[in-house]
């Protein structure tokens, strides 16, 4: 049975990833949104795909998977992203991103430390250096609301509003753990900052009076966004059934956290520590699905939670897995038509759409750079050379015949740095240094 599940995860998540319905990283998530707004190219979202998620999947989600012996979700759902993204967003990209997300499901259950061991071969491995290019998407999106507000109503605004988002930011690092029982739960102050910043643009865009638009793009409004998460409903109810299924036959685990107790029989606990891991990351699912139209393959992630309370019952939780996800789009569509009936918030569609690229924008470049002078630092002991690498590859695009689009310059300059240091080390122009 273990085996059918891993298949089935792996296909139906390469799946939803191709199609643009759901992904796993959250920092991909309002990537793929551009991408079905016509702001990037296919090409373009599958290099971005591969920069922000294969270093996570080589240096996180394999190794400690291996290491217990139980799969980190990571290591599976991130290279799903991947696969989906790879694969042409047509019926036969879809059947063959299907086919290779079962097969590479089947080989992480059968084991994979061999490509660990195939990229520890290189002269440099740099893609653990490559999840640093996402290192600030997460964050840094929590801030687009006021930089719409700014767009939209003014500086004054804007202003106030990311004032209002860097604290709550702020308090909720600070205070956002509670104590519940014997456990904790821990609010995510990247979402709950975002959330700040959306209501406060609810807030003004209702003191409009909203203006007619004939444009039906997904960025008109927070209903049309969330319309293509609905009409899916199926498939992701299916999607966290699998997920219920596979957590509840201690195969997969949401978090390292839970996979350590999960690896410990302590199922209980695990459960818990699961739970307040979701309830802190409602905030971030929701918001970013609203504002997307993409949602979470593993939703709010409430699903690992019913695989842990239901071990060893995979049919049942299969069962409660589905319906929890169904309630989770349930409750977001509820929450996304509210959102829609304020007077002025269709009007903010372009506004929303221009933010979030520009934001999107700048901390891809600006994790680009860091992770280019990571690789650069550890590769040869030189600084500077990746920053310098980055932004004039950023500059000296724009005047290209064909540039990509300035969302893609940071993680593609990186891949090709990677490359470039790693021929650099062959042919003996550079050397990795010597710890002292």
């Amino acid at each position: 049975m273990k085996y059918i599940v891993i298949a089935l995860i792996g296909a139906l998540a390469s799946v939803l990833s191709n199609q643009g319905i759901a992904v796993f990283n959250d920092g991909f998530r309002p990537i793929v949104g551009q991408y079905f707004n016509g702001e990037i190219s296919r090409k373009e979202l599958a290099a971005m795909s591969f920069a922000i998620s294969f270093g996570l999947v080589i240096g996180f989600g394999i190794p400690t998977s291996i290491a217990a012996s139980i799969i980190l979700i990571h290591c599976l759902l991130l290279t799903t992203d991947i696969i989906g993204s790879f694969c042409n967003n047509s019926r036969n990209g879809m059947i063959l991103s299907a086919a290779i997300g079962a097969a590479y499901g089947l080989a992480i259950l059968a084991g994979l430390e061999f490509v660990v061991k195939l990229f520890s071969y290189m002269p440099y491995n740099f893609t653990s250096d490559l999840g640093s290019v996402s290192g600030y998407v997460t964050v840094a999106f929590a801030v687009f609301p006021a930089v719409g507000i700014a767009y939209q109503h003014g500086f004054k605004k804007g202003m106030t509003t990311g004032i209002v988002t860097l604290l709550v930011y702020f308090l909720v690092k600070k205070f956002g753990t509670f104590a519940i029982g014997a456990g904790k739960v821990s609010l995510n102050a990247e979402g709950m900052a975002m959330l700040a910043g959306m209501i406060m643009m609810i807030l003004y865009a209702a003191q409009q009076k909203g203006t007619e638009h004939t444009n039906e793009g997904l960025t008109q409004g927070f209903e049309g966004n969330i319309l293509r998460i609905r009409k899916n409903w199926l498939l992701l109810a299916i999607m966290g059934g699998l997920i219920a299924a596979g957590t509840s036959l201690s195969m997969i685990a949401g978090d390292p956290a839970s996979l350590a107790l999960l690896a410990s029989r302590e199922y209980s606990n695990a459960g818990l520590t699961a739970l307040a891991r979701a309830i802190g990351f409602i905030p971030l699912v929701f918001t970013t699905a609203i504002v997307t139209g993409v949602y979470g393959v593993a939703g709010c992630t409430f699903v690992f939670v019913v695989g842990l309370f239901l071990h060893g019952n995979p049919i049942i939780a299969f069962a409660l897995g589905f319906a929890v996800m169904i309630a989770e789009i349930f409750l977001i569509n509820i929450f996304a038509k509210y959102m829609d009936k304020f007077p002025g918030v269709k009007d903010m569609g372009e506004y929303v759409r221009t933010s979030m690229n520009k934001v999107l924008e700048i901390c891809l470049l600006a994790g680009g750079i860091v992770a280019a002078e990571k690789m650069a630092a550890a590769s040869s002991g030189y600084t500077g050379i990746g920053a310098l690498f980055v932004i004039g590859a950023f500059l000296l695009n724009k005047k290209a015949k064909k540039p990509i689009v300035d969302l893609a310059v940071g993680p593609v300059a990186c891949i090709i740095f990677g490359v470039l240091l790693n021929l650099l080390l062959i042919i003996g122009l550079i050397a990795v240094p010597v710890p002292k």
